[in-house]
């Protein structure tokens, strides 16, 4: 069964890395140049931005400090989860989509020295991002809401001891 969780886990990995990068590959052959596409009008379009920072372009030049912290960061997070430290598939899971957004950035800033961003909000002003990107943010997410919960359920235990 764990080495199910585990494959399981790892093609989920690859998806989110490939899906991360075709969209980056589309982006940069079809919107470098300055060109937006409008995807739902007053919601989202695409526009090509390359982000040498972190969110919202913050400490822009520190590429290989990056590079080794997300590397540090994600072959810890995977020796955590592959070595069955997880005592949840919620968190087991949460970590993994956590993990391909790492990778999926990674692989742009070990490659290009930044991070190709497109996806551009319109109906709030707020920062290009990418698929990488929502990954580390819904995974986190996730996680954070899961551990809220299961610290709520811990406390009504003990409550009922």
């Amino acid at each position: 069964m764990k080495n199910i969780k585990h494959i399981s886990c790892a093609v989920m990995i690859i998806l989110i890395v490939a899906f991360d990068r075709l969209t980056k590959y589309l982006a940069l052959h079809y919107l470098s140049g300055g060109k937006i596409i409008t995807f739902i009008p007053g919601v989202v379009q695409f526009r090509y931005a390359e982000n040498t920072g972190m969110a919202f372009s913050m400490l822009s030049g520190a590429r290989w400090v990056f590079i080794v912290l997300t590397v540090v960061v994600c072959a810890g997070v995977l020796w955590f989860m592959f070595k069955n430290k997880c005592t949840s598939l919620w968190t087991y899971w949460s970590l993994g989509v956590i993990v391909s957004g790492g990778l999926g950035n990674l692989i742009d800033r070990a490659l290009n020295g930044y991070v190709i961003d497109f996806i551009e909000p319109t109906f709030v002003n707020f920062a290009v991002f990418n698929i990488a990107d929502s990954a580390v943010t819904l995974g986190a997410a996730v996680l954070i809401c899961y551990l809220i919960v299961d610290a709520f359920k811990k406390d009504e235990g003990k409550k009922d001891e």
